[in-house]
């Protein structure tokens, strides 16, 4: 009877070392996670033009999360929620357009308030002001200008992965060249080419290809912001479409309106090509030179075509 109870104790005690052991090791464990999943920043940009970029930039040692990621809504309408001001308050590093595009990003950074939190606001570092146009990511040196910010801002929150960033910069800015050589193949063949558009959008990349952009200005911003052109401005853009002229019309797809159908129609009408662009990347899963260079091989498209026929 005293062997069974010896037997039976030194189980108990087996059982309870075991237990300890194993209760110490999960506990490692789930430290060392901790540690690990710490280490990785949070970053939440409110554009996924933005996101794209920043997260060809971290890599595995971030994390990213694109608020306005719809192709198919206009982003200028766009409302957020909790779960967005939940997101910016928990991030390390915040990433906003500016320039009057994302204000409900600013002033829910701006109510969070969170300590050591990095703020990138894009029209700031490019010094630009409420007014302008918006569509920085359109620019290609504003691009440029802003991955190397986004690149200095992640070496600043996490200097111990300096090298791991250097090398995925590098790998960025060597991923651009197909985009570069678009632009610079739109800029040789066609510059001085007269183009429309239904919205400033495209303003800043006929710039960089030195296209000539001859759509109204009023009616392109009119219709970024969402209010009526000046009539003269339509009569203006209709005559200019049936002109003859006029090689390409480029439209945002995400601010169709009957106005901008209407110019679409009548841009067809007088065998104008039609090129559809989009505010934000499409498909969403796309890294943003893909998106970029989609566009813009339909765009040397239709000139190619126009120039041909």
């Amino acid at each position: 009877m005293k062997t069974r109870t010896y037997v039976l104790a030194a189980v108990l005690v087996a059982v309870v070392v075991a237990a300890a052991f194993v209760g110490t090791y999960l506990s490692k464990l789930a430290s060392s996670n901790s540690n690990s999943t710490s280490n990785v920043l949070h970053v939440v940009a409110a554009e996924n033009f933005w996101g794209s970029l920043v997260f060809q930039l971290g890599g595995t040692h971030i994390q990213v999360l694109s608020i306005v990621t719809n192709p198919n809504a206009d982003p200028h309408a766009y409302e957020s929620s909790a779960a967005d001001a939940k997101a910016i308050a928990q991030a390390n590093y915040v990433i906003v357009n500016g320039a009057g595009y994302d204000e409900w990003a600013l002033e829910l950074i701006s109510a969070s308030n969170t300590p050591g939190q990095k703020v990138l606001n894009v029209a700031t570092l490019l010094r630009q002001s409420p007014g302008v146009n918006p569509h920085f990511w359109y620019n290609p040196y504003y691009v440029y200008a802003a991955v190397h910010q986004m690149y200095l801002d992640l070496v600043s929150l996490a200097p111990n992965d300096a090298s791991y960033f250097t090398q995925q910069y590098a790998n960025l800015n060597a991923s651009f060249a197909p985009y570069n050589a678009k632009i610079n193949q739109i800029r040789a063949q066609f510059n001085g080419t007269e183009v429309a558009s239904t919205e400033s959008i495209f303003v800043y990349m006929a710039n960089a290809t030195d296209l000539d952009l001859v759509s109204p200005p009023a009616f392109m911003q009119a219709v970024s912001e969402g209010i009526d052109p000046p009539v003269q401005s339509v009569v203006q853009f209709q005559q200019q479409l049936q002109s003859g002229q006029v090689k390409v019309l480029v439209y945002n797809e995400q601010t169709v309106t009957p106005l901008t159908t209407n110019m679409q129609t009548l841009a067809r009408q007088n065998k104008v090509e039609v090129v559809g662009i989009t505010e934000t990347v499409a498909p969403s899963t796309a890294s943003f030179q893909d998106w970029m260079n989609s566009e813009l091989t339909a765009l040397l498209n239709a000139l190619i075509s126009k120039s041909s026929g």
